[in-house]
């Protein structure tokens, strides 16, 4: 069965965690990951509050990594459709615009209730969690997530997880609607 993909703007929360991060959703091939620099500033600015270890520059050259990797990732002149968008927190805006700006279907976040369905609907939009989302492609072609996940592992060579491990990181990020469909394929990861 072939699956076609979607473009997606990838809210803030998406890309703070480092495993999910990791997991490269720009190189997936049911999804056409898009962000913005606001969106790469947000993550950003989180992690480091979360983290202070961290050094701006180190995450600033991820930033820089990522926009060589992905050249078509970065969404600009999204601005224009920020007063046309009315959400109830008007900081979440600049996410549908940017949805409206890259011609997306949908905007992957964790924070649901800061993109109520009914306003996103208006614009041509839906909204998913990463956990919901990534059953989808598994339901359908379960050979092309499971490589993209054992490519994700493979990644994190300094971490050294097992692929039980690497489930269980999974789960601790909110995937588990993923990780329970992935339990049986430890041998593929």
């Amino acid at each position: 069965m072939a699956f076609s993909p979607v473009v997606a703007v990838l809210d803030a929360c998406t890309l703070y965690p480092f495993h999910l991060s990791s997991f490269r959703w720009q190189s997936t091939a049911w999804v056409h990951a898009r962000w913005t620099d606001e969106i790469h500033d947000e993550w950003m600015r989180n992690l480091v509050a979360n983290a202070p270890d961290l050094s701006v520059e180190r995450l600033a050259a991820t930033k820089q990594l990522m926009r060589i990797a992905w050249r078509d990732a970065i969404v600009g002149g999204y601005a224009k459709h920020i007063d046309t968008i009315s959400l109830p927190g008007p900081g979440d805006r600049h996410v549908v615009a940017a949805a409206i700006e890259a011609k997306a279907t949908h905007i992957l976040t964790w924070n649901l209730r800061h993109f109520p369905a009914r306003i996103l609907k208006a614009h041509g939009l839906a909204r998913r969690t990463p956990d919901a989302f990534l059953a989808d492609p598994y339901d359908q072609v379960p050979q092309l997530l499971l490589a993209s996940l054992a490519n994700a592992r493979r990644n994190l060579s300094k971490s050294g997880l097992s692929a039980e491990e690497f489930l269980n990181v999974l789960r601790a990020q909110k995937l588990t609607r993923l990780a329970k469909r992935l339990r049986g394929h430890l041998g593929d990861m």
